[in-house]
């Protein structure tokens, strides 16, 4: 596995890797975990070259966020994925990704609103920044991302569809279903912030939000169903919810009763100093 910090290099190899196949690419910001492992193995079925991408991207943190403290664990995760058949790991220094002088933003109107678009305010500006940079360094034939941040991969879907990226330089960008612990919490790298007790209260997050989508499904109220998700949260140790929503899959519009297109149930909380977002579907009518 190649390992590389700057550009020219990477356009090089990237070149080389495409006279013999396809390209994949799994965006990540490293301390890999199970999750990232899964997109890397449906990677290597999609294509005949993987690269992964490691890079804790400055922009999409504000102001009072983990940007500091946020894991960086290149060896252990270079390991992991020499593993998995990587054939390339890009991991740039923040140098070469945002050169002095860079002053360029893209932001996704719609479906970057609401939820973490607001509670965390030019998040997803820098998302579509990093990358539609990373898809011109990589210029993959498809890209894999994780459902578990389900208005991310919304807002690079419209971004990819709006930029013309998805022709020719990305066929697709592939949503992977969530993967969860053996207790249905979702897999993240901010679980390591978690207390051994904040992980036991955790679990109350996917648990009630099963309970919320089977109470919709079967006809209950939208708003009341939420408003006991709420509830059973903070009971069970949880200090805040930033929000907890039902919205339309595709274009994350807000639903207050349940209709016949996709849903999600996103939820976003707060237990202790770290902050957890899961989301589920919900079956139409």
């Amino acid at each position: 596995m190649q390992t590389l910090h700057s550009l020219d290099p990477l356009r090089r190899a990237v070149a080389e890797l495409r006279e013999t196949g396809k390209i994949a690419l799994v965006p990540t910001m490293g301390a890999l975990h199970e999750g990232h492992l899964t997109l890397v193995r449906e990677a290597r079925k999609r294509a005949d070259h993987v690269i992964v991408s490691i890079f804790v991207n400055p922009l999409q943190f504000g102001a009072n966020e983990d940007l500091d403290k946020y894991p960086r664990q290149l060896e252990r995760d270079s390991a992991l994925l020499q593993g998995e058949g990587v054939a390339l790991l890009w991991a740039p220094t923040v140098e070469a990704m945002y050169p002095q002088g860079f002053a360029s933003n893209i932001s996704v109107q719609g479906v970057s609103e609401g939820l973490c678009g607001a509670s965390r305010p030019g998040h997803f500006d820098g998302v579509a920044t990093v990358v539609c940079k990373l898809f011109h360094q990589v210029l993959p034939d498809v890209a894999l991302f994780g459902e578990k941040d389900w208005q991310q991969l919304a807002v690079i879907r419209r971004m990819a569809r709006d930029l013309d990226l998805t022709q020719p330089h990305v066929d697709a960008v592939l949503g992977v279903p969530t993967v969860r612990e053996d207790d249905g919490l979702a897999m993240s790298s901010r679980n390591a912030y978690l207390t051994p007790e904040q992980r036991v209260q955790a679990v109350a997050l996917p648990n009630a939000m099963k309970v919320a989508i089977a109470e919709i499904e079967r006809g209950e109220p939208v708003t009341a169903s939420i408003a006991r998700l709420g509830k059973v949260l903070l009971d069970g140790g949880f200090s805040s919810i930033d929000y907890a929503e039902l919205r339309d899959a595709d274009s994350l519009a807000l639903r207050d009763e349940r209709s016949t297109a996709p849903m999600r149930l996103l939820v976003a909380a707060r237990i202790g100093t770290t902050r957890l977002i899961d989301n589920m579907a919900v079956t139409g009518q």
